[in-house]
């Protein structure tokens, strides 16, 4: 029993340490992005600031417009999550209603998961170009409304609602969008949790379909703005950490809230 109590105590300490040494270059991040120029140069450098200042983030918004890149980030978080409810009705679609073609259909949305995105960005471009969508917001967030990802894992969860529970809807008078919203839904909101995370991280570090869609510096996301940092700004250290934690910091928060129902959607749908 001792030997147990030690070899777990080792096990929580070499966990700790090795957890405080991989957050030190976030650590590191967080107070540069409070430093003024001249300290990057001390010797020996400091994690903690000596002289800690809101500069590098005040310039942020006035030299980078960094608030129109939020503000662009924003609308195509949003935006997923409009492509998140798309995904979840696909996903009820396919796990309880039949129709000519379902399975095989849902094998060629799954085959779409072996294609990287990389090579899937020309045809999408040549056909955002034919609809009139480049540089414009609707051509940044139409590709990404739906995925296959999303689809299947709906699909995997909703397969597992007992039918006989629908039907009981039904004859109580209840139609199929009262059914989804009012009885699918709650059922499902692990799998929307896993999602809902998912879609707003890739949302909010969207870089490359944004880069090469929008002309306009005023369709810029954060990831785009902050890839900019290293061009005119390069020598401006302060600002770049300043930039790197206002993107990073957000979705540690997020994560933070809600990891716990991100691996009971992950362990549900796995089991099921």
């Amino acid at each position: 029993m001792a030997l147990k109590r030690i070899e777990k105590g080792l096990m929580i300490f070499l966990l700790v340490a090795f957890g405080i040494l991989m957050m030190i270059p976030f650590i590191w991040m967080l107070g540069s992005s409070f430093k003024p120029e001249n300290e990057f140069t001390v010797i020996p450098p400091t994690i903690i600031p000596n002289h800690p200042t809101f500069n590098n983030f005040i310039d942020l918004f006035k030299k980078m417009d960094f608030l129109m890149y939020l503000k662009n980030t924003l609308v195509i978080v949003l935006c997923s999550f409009v492509g998140l409810f798309l995904n979840a009705i696909a996903g009820y679609a396919f796990a309880k209603f039949e129709f000519p073609g379902k399975n095989k259909f849902f094998y060629l949305i799954l085959a779409t998961m072996m294609i990287p995105g990389q090579v899937t960005m020309i045809p999408t471009y040549l056909i955002i170009n034919k609809m009139g969508l480049v540089n414009t917001m609707a051509g940044i967030v139409l590709p990404s409304l739906v995925g296959a990802f999303g689809i299947f894992l709906f699909r995997q969860f909703m397969s597992t609602i007992p039918t006989d529970l629908m039907e009981a809807a039904r004859l109580d008078g209840a139609g199929e969008l009262r059914i989804f919203f009012q009885l699918i839904m709650p059922i499902v909101k692990p799998v929307f949790a896993v999602q809902g995370i998912l879609t707003f991280i890739g949302a909010w570090n969207s870089f490359l379909w944004p880069l090469i869609i929008a002309n306009d510096e005023s369709l810029y996301t954060l990831s785009v703005g902050l890839s900019l940092l290293k061009g005119q700004y390069a020598s401006k250290f302060g600002l770049q950490m300043a930039g790197a934690a206002f993107m990073v910091v957000p979705i540690i928060i997020v994560f933070s809230f809600f990891q716990k129902h991100i691996i009971e959607g992950y362990t549900i749908s796995g089991m099921k």
